[in-house]
């Protein structure tokens, strides 16, 4: 057997049919870096070094359903985000440009949809 070569993830990419706009959410949302800024793919870095958030246009894209309907696009993928108080994240995320999901599956976390229609989760 031979050794695993090193894999590292260093980023999760959301498409959306405007990556420009959608990373300008998540800057005002996490405050992150932009360190890569092109038409259709846009990073953002964390400042202690963690993986990166990038975003890529994608033209034939369909927003996801939160919560998932058959028959409907689905969520591929959703982003956790730790939080100090609940309601002040939930406050501040809705400032910046998310929408509360109609959809609430828990107590202590709350489901919110970025602008293309991506669920992130604020929990304690």
């Amino acid at each position: 057997m031979t050794e695993r070569p090193r894999m590292q993830v260093t980023a999760t990419v959301l498409e959306s049919s405007d990556a420009q706009a959608l990373a300008a959410f998540y800057v005002r949302l996490l405050g992150w870096k932009v360190v890569q800024d092109e038409p259709h793919w846009v990073r953002l870095d964390r400042e202690d070094g963690g993986a990166a958030l990038s975003f890529q246009t994608e033209p034939s894209y369909v927003r996801p359903t939160w919560p998932a309907t058959e028959g409907a696009q689905q969520m591929m993928a959703h982003l956790d985000i730790n939080v100090d108080d609940l309601d002040a994240a939930g406050a501040h995320a809705e400032a910046a440009g998310a929408t509360l999901a109609d959809y609430q599956p828990q107590d202590d976390v709350r489901v919110y949809l970025d602008p293309a229609g991506h669920p992130f989760c604020l929990y304690l």
